[in-house]
């Protein structure tokens, strides 16, 4: 089993936005710097954090303010939605996940007792199949070659991909500051922290996470079911960006974070806690082989360092919530 890993750029670097008032229009830049992913490393998938500076009235939009102006000040009562909005989330997420998973097992059940009790008819029918019914049926018969984490990455790979897309819209990018990034000092802070973890702003970012989800999401499927799954990495990207809100409230540090990695952690680390005994390995370097067990102690011990010592590289915090949320 392999462990990826991505290097996202400094804090200093990360996705800065700059608005220019002139003859009455907001002219909008941005500026990234690429990032390395490395394949069987014993590294995390990244989550971009942004600090917000002394200037950021410089940077916010006069129309839209993506971003809080309180002036590195975090409002309690923003602390107070974000703590609500987690646990009504997760609720919702595990409540829907049990109904779709009874529908599913009562589908199934009730799809194979017809097939047993009408399959003579339907097996005469297929000579009159036209070729769209025979497409729909190749369809059908690749999907169902799949593996479960195969199935159940896709959507989620089209709904990164979708958030991906939007931030090249120049005339989207108002919106996606304000609902796909995280910030605990921003006028909206709930939606945003559910949003944010589809939201990647480089080729890079998205390809390495989407990368390690891949990765590892087979294994946990095939664990959990991928109802539960579901609801496991959509509430854990919630928890991380919680986990991202009280640290920055706790620092007075806002700033802005987006990426997938959070819950991509808690996939990882559970992984790793129900295999602990897999032998890891790191890329160009086959031969150093290291147990998956070892391999997420050292990643929460590095976000546990980065949280105490205010490293600014990653958002650590989140790294460090997902993978506690995936134990």
């Amino acid at each position: 089993m392999l462990i990826n890993r991505a290097l996202c750029q400094s804090w200093l670097t990360q996705v800065t936005y700059r608005f220019h008032i002139g003859n009455g229009a907001t002219r909008f830049q941005a500026c990234h710097q690429s990032f390395y992913v490395q394949r069987c490393g014993s590294g995390q998938p990244v989550r971009h954090f942004h600090a917000q500076k002394a200037r950021w009235s410089s940077i916010k939009s006069p129309v839209i303010t993506p971003a809080g102006d309180s002036g590195g000040h975090v409002p309690m009562s923003n602390v107070i939605k974000a703590i609500a909005f987690t646990g009504a989330f997760s609720l919702g997420c595990f409540a829907g996940a049990t109904i779709v998973e009874y529908e599913n097992t009562r589908s199934m059940i009730l799809s194979k007792a017809k097939q047993a009790r009408f399959g003579w008819m339907q097996s005469r029918s297929l000579v009159d199949r036209d070729s769209w019914s025979q497409l729909k049926n190749d369809i059908k018969r690749f999907w169902d070659s799949l593996s479960p984490g195969d199935k159940t990455f896709a959507p989620l790979l089209v709904c990164n991909l979708l958030a991906f897309g939007l931030w090249r819209v120049p005339s989207m990018r108002n919106m996606m500051m304000t609902y796909f990034t995280s910030n605990p000092a921003a006028r909206i802070v709930c939606w945003p922290m559910f949003l944010s973890t589809f939201s990647h702003y480089s080729v890079m970012h998205i390809f390495a996470n989407m990368y390690v989800l891949h990765s590892f999401s087979n294994a946990a499927v095939l664990s959990m079911g991928k109802e539960q799954f579901m609801a496991v990495y959509l509430s854990a990207g919630v928890f991380s960006s919680l986990m991202s809100v009280l640290y920055k409230a706790g620092t007075r540090q806002p700033g802005m974070s987006l990426g997938a990695s959070g819950a991509i952690m808690t996939v990882l680390a559970y992984v790793c806690a129900q295999y602990p005994d897999t032998q890891l390995s790191i890329l160009f370097l086959p031969t150093v082989t290291f147990s998956a067990g070892a391999a997420i102690k050292v990643i929460m011990g590095i976000d546990f360092a980065g949280c105490v010592m205010g490293w600014k590289f990653f958002d650590h915090a989140a790294h460090l919530g997902g993978a506690l949320f995936g134990m």
